[in-house]
């Protein structure tokens, strides 16, 4: 056969949207190239787009075009004038892949450079991180962390990303109102996985938001025990992100940053001038390797900075109550595969608490991050000058009181010379331990009840002052409402516990813990004879929400009918007014369905009934959404499996 010129023949599904701002969406550009060495024997490719898009899930969004999958496998069918003999005929298909080089949005700077870039998981996943929130941009889905959410969900509400992407696109690519840290990381998984990257859903409990990135956080606390002044930096009750499974050649060709990597949707702070974050190495964070890219630094403060707490004086001076080192990073936690199981990755972030490896770890993420922690002590240094002033005058006015032989007391030790021969130490008296012990379990609806025991191994009487404190908290640890408090003046004896009941009535925490999520509470105790030693415990309590029922009767079989009934009942002594019930379940309901129901009486049940049809095999979950004056977005679920 006499061997002619390769013909080329290029197939192009694209997809090319505008931003309301006018300006391009990413195109998802898939070219087949195909080189035979006759150019008689080509006729054209079949795609069988309605096939292939029904093995990979993406029929839903068409089958007139093709949409596939990363590393999933799909057919194409060459068109040829005759048999294809292996003999003598030769065919080639071939894809060619380029650009390494990241940047956010290059496509505006560089379209083709963008293109090029789009085959890169580690350049796709930080676009995408940044895509989902609309901090400076058109994206998914915009934050709100305070008390009104008008205009829009709170973030309570959502059940899925479905919802979410379609009111997006059906709303001309506006942003969605509203989104917090677990639904940023929900449709973030979602459209990583659309797009054939293998991701989880991850929280990470007690998760530090290190603003100043020293890996320390520092929390301040008033005399009377409550959360004292507002900083940048916080310890989260939980904060939820996703990890991609992906190859990192950038950091190293061995393959040593391979694997799980954190991506986190969620604006929190700028990367590269752009509010995303990640793909930080999950192997970088395990060993302390803060040098590598991207965002290593704030990820590892995360699930490991060491916390500092605070007494706040009325002078405006500090004294430091306690540090610690495995506050933060608790029962970090996947989803199991096939299940709804628990799963805890902790080990897989850093070494356990409390072994010398995890403070070995430790130091070398801030050996390793040191230039930017001097950059930022040096600014933090200008802004305590006067603070400084204050230190260095009482320093002066301590060494005059030595040089005129007048003993001073410092912290824990008197420093004071008798005859030029004796030096006094102080010490600590035995420390106070606190605990909290749970009465009943915390119910929004009902009192709140808890067990203070104050207990110490002093041999003698201890008179104490005691600061109890009761705050509404964000689940990002900032303060949202005082609740009440309580000082009180008690006698520890030796050798027996001091016990104190807690009690926060519905009627009092109602309203401030609308719209939040923890009801903290703060024990300060101080000795009232040396009251240079305060001791703190706090305990954070999630409230658990009245039930509600949801149930789907017999049987369940693909496009046939099946009966569902959802129930709740108003279990406080008020009318609940504006009550609303939010319906969905991917492959049971399609979209979500709001009813109204006005005002429910104390003491008095709703009940719904309705039937379904099943649209999707598998196991599927129904999902009730129960909103109302007095309790936000309670949530009821009943899973089934549709048999075909």
């Amino acid at each position: 056969m006499t061997r002619r010129n390769p013909v080329e023949s290029a197939r192009y599904v694209t997809h090319n949207r505008k931003w309301p701002s006018g300006k391009p969406m990413m195109k998802i550009l898939l070219t087949y190239v195909f080189f035979i060495s006759d150019v008689s024997l080509f006729t054209g490719v079949e795609l069988h787009c309605e096939a292939n898009n029904e093995e990979h899930h993406t029929s839903e969004i068409s089958v007139e075009k093709l949409i596939v999958r990363r590393v999933q496998s799909f057919t194409l069918t060459l068109k040829l004038t005759q048999a294809f003999q292996t003999d003598k005929d030769q065919l080639f298909i071939t894809t060619t892949t380029a650009g390494d080089e990241l940047a956010i949005y290059k496509h505006e700077d560089d379209p083709a450079d963008d293109v090029s870039a789009r085959c890169n998981p580690i350049y796709v996943g930080r676009v995408i991180s940044a895509m989902i929130n609309s901090e400076d941009d058109c994206g998914v889905l915009e934050g709100n962390w305070g008390r009104s959410f008008e205009g829009g969900h709170a973030p309570t509400h959502w059940t899925g990303s479905s919802a979410i992407l379609t009111e997006w696109l059906e709303n001309q690519f506006e942003p969605v109102k509203y989104g917090q840290c677990w639904v940023f990381a929900g449709v973030m998984c979602t459209v990583m996985r659309f797009f054939g990257i293998p991701c989880r859903v991850v929280t990470n409990f007690s998760s530090a938001h290190d603003n100043n990135a020293n890996l320390t956080i520092d929390r301040y606390h008033s005399l009377d025990g409550i959360v004292g002044k507002e900083t940048k930096d916080s310890i989260w009750n939980f904060h939820v992100w996703v990890e991609g499974w992906m190859r990192r050649p950038d950091m190293s060709k061995d393959g040593d940053y391979d694997g799980w990597q954190v991506l986190d949707p969620t604006p929190q702070e700028l990367s590269q001038g752009v509010f995303c974050c990640g793909p930080s190495p999950k192997a970088a964070i395990l060993n302390g390797d803060t040098d590598i890219k991207y965002d290593t630094p704030f990820v590892f403060a995360e699930v490991n900075a060491d916390s500092v707490d605070w007494l706040v004086k009325p002078d405006g001076s500090l004294e430091k109550i306690e540090a610690s080192t495995d506050l933060v990073g608790q029962h970090i936690s996947t989803k199991a595969v096939g299940s709804d199981a628990r799963v805890d990755i902790t080990n897989t972030y850093k070494p356990e608490e409390g072994k010398i490896d995890e403070r070995v770890v430790f130091r070398r993420a801030v050996f390793k991050h040191f230039k930017h922690l001097n950059k930022i002590r040096e600014e933090e240094k200008k802004k305590r000058e006067t603070e400084t002033l204050e230190i260095h005058t009482l320093e002066t006015e301590i060494r005059e009181m030595e040089r005129n032989g007048i003993p001073n007391r410092i912290g824990n030790v008197s420093t004071g010379e008798t005859d030029g021969e004796t030096t006094e130490v102080i010490l600590p008296p035995p420390k106070v331990s606190i605990r909290f012990e749970e009465v009943s379990k915390p119910i929004n609806g009902k009192d709140v009840s808890q067990k203070l025991v104050l207990s110490s191994e002093s041999t003698a009487d201890r008179p104490l002052i005691i600061n109890i404190a009761v705050q509404a908290m964000n689940y990002t640890g900032h303060l949202a409402g005082n609740i009440q408090g309580e000082k009180l003046e008690k006698t520890l004896l030796p050798g027996k516990d001091l016990t104190m009941p807690i009690v926060v009535p519905f009627s009092v925490y109602s309203k401030p813990m609308l719209e939040c999520d923890i009801m903290k509470i703060s024990v300060l105790v101080k000795d009232k004879e040396k009251p240079d030693h305060p001791y703190l415990r706090e305990v954070d309590l999630v409230l658990l929400d009245p039930p509600i029922s949801v149930t789907i009767f017999g049987k369940v079989k693909l496009k046939t009918p099946a009966n569902a009934e959802i129930s709740f009942m108003n279990p406080v002594n008020e009318t609940l007014k504006n009550c609303t019930l939010t319906i969905s379940g991917t492959g049971l309901w399609k979209g979500e369905y709001e009813i109204k129901l006005g005002d429910l009486k104390p003491n008095r049940r709703i009940r719904l009934k309705f039937y379904i049809v099943p649209y999707k095999s598998g196991e599927r979950t129904l999902t009730a959404d129960f909103d109302c004056s007095l309790f936000r977005d309670i949530k009821g679920l009943c899973t089934v499996t549709v048999r075909p």
